[in-house]
């Protein structure tokens, strides 16, 4: 069986981990922290920090992993080609990893190469090259850190006034030591979807059914599947998303981002990871759960079709305060609740608005959807975080 190196070890790892486990696979579970979620889970773990090459290289060698598996974007990704070289397998690869760590990468790709619709952007280093960049772009327009995740340093321009504050929090959410920033111009949309993309060592491209989320602060608090969407723009999505993840190479699960308005279908962003969005497949939705899917593509098992099963919902359970004990109440309320489930995260340590949990809903598929995703909502409030 397999030793897979995870580097990261959030929620999404967490759950990938049991995933691996349950399969027989051997997990070491790597974060900046100790006792991150995946570290409870798994057969070994290492704290370091991942920006630093040499200690990323050092624990390679150490381990000589058959998978280098990202789960986060704070890593020194350029190693990655090394790796490779070495007869390393970094999942998808070591492009797709490196691109997709870095805004201004996957977004050239993207709308430069593969001519892929986008919102019109624009890069900035500091505040006068803001400033520059937004006259171009006009207001309002979104600015984020080319590094970043769960919309940490992301905020919308609306005047010249919002200029000065949205760069200073764009820098205290950037990761890494990458200060630039990407201005895009604001789309009108009508909604926006995660199409969870499973691409296969020998086998065809796969689409999960389109997952509906709402953000708040650039970070999602609901998600449902399957989203109500055109069949047409449906199938733009998914050849944009194919062709996107082609030019990136690899094999596993893409969390490919599109805006859907008026004028047709528009590329966002793609992780080259199960997507916190993707936690709703936890409810049972599909044949298999989008961290089942990830293994099975990185393994190179078949996976012969993804079926949608019932329809879905989940919803995050943040904290409102610092705690370094937290604890969160309410469990049994939910779990007295029908068709529904939930995840604890485990996390050391709370901070206002960290996420510290999610709930699950569902019913079969003659169902409302838009009930089964408020009862989500209504029993994630039920469940409070405290010291």
């Amino acid at each position: 069986m397999a030793t897979i190196l995870l580097l990261g070890s959030g929620e999404l790892g967490k759950e990938f981990t049991i995933a691996a486990q349950r399969v027989g696979q051997t997990i070491i579970a790597v974060d900046s922290y100790a006792g991150a979620p995946a570290m409870q889970v798994a057969d070994g773990n290492e704290v370091i920090n991942m920006l630093d090459g040499a200690s990323l290289d050092a624990l390679v060698e150490k381990y000589q992993p058959d998978y280098i598996v990202p789960e986060i974007e704070a890593i020194r990704t350029e190693r990655f080609y090394t790796y490779e070289e070495q007869g390393y397998t970094v999942v998808p690869s070591a492009k797709a990893a490196n691109y997709t760590m870095n805004r201004k990468a996957i977004r050239d790709l993207a709308a430069k190469e593969l001519g892929l619709k986008t919102a019109a952007y624009e890069y900035a280093n500091s505040v006068e090259t803001l400033r520059a960049a937004v006259q171009r772009i006009g207001t309002p327009c979104v600015v984020k850190p080319l590094m970043s995740s769960s919309g940490k340093g992301q905020s919308t321009i609306h005047s010249e006034a919002d200029i000065e504050t949205a760069w200073t929090y764009s820098q205290s959410g950037s990761r890494g030591d990458v200060a630039e920033v990407i201005v895009e111009a604001f789309i009108s949309f009508e909604y926006e979807i995660t199409l969870l993309t499973v691409t296969q060592k020998n086998g065809p491209t796969l689409f999960c059914p389109p997952i509906g989320h709402r953000q708040e602060d650039g970070d999602y608090r609901e998600s449902w599947q399957p989203a109500p969407m055109e069949s047409h723009h449906l199938k733009t999505a998914q050849e944009m998303a194919a062709a996107v993840t082609k030019a990136l190479g690899g094999a596993g699960i893409w969390g490919v981002e599109f805006f859907v308005g008026e004028n047709g279908v528009y590329f966002s962003e793609l992780s080259p990871r199960p997507h916190d969005t993707g936690m709703v497949t936890l409810a049972g939705t599909q044949n298999l759960n989008e961290f089942e899917l990830h293994l099975r593509a990185i393994l190179g098992w078949p996976i012969p079709a993804i079926t949608q099963e019932r329809i879905g919902a989940s919803a995050v359970v943040l904290a409102s305060e610092h705690s370094d004990q937290p604890k969160v109440t309410g469990i049994e309320t939910i779990a007295s609740e029908a068709k529904s489930d939930f995840r604890i995260f485990g996390k050391p340590s709370a901070q206002p608005q960290r996420r510290m949990g999610v709930v699950v809903t569902y019913d079969s598929l003659s169902e409302d959807l838009v009930s089964v995703t408020e009862r989500a909502k209504e029993l994630a409030s039920k469940l409070k975080v405290e010291s």
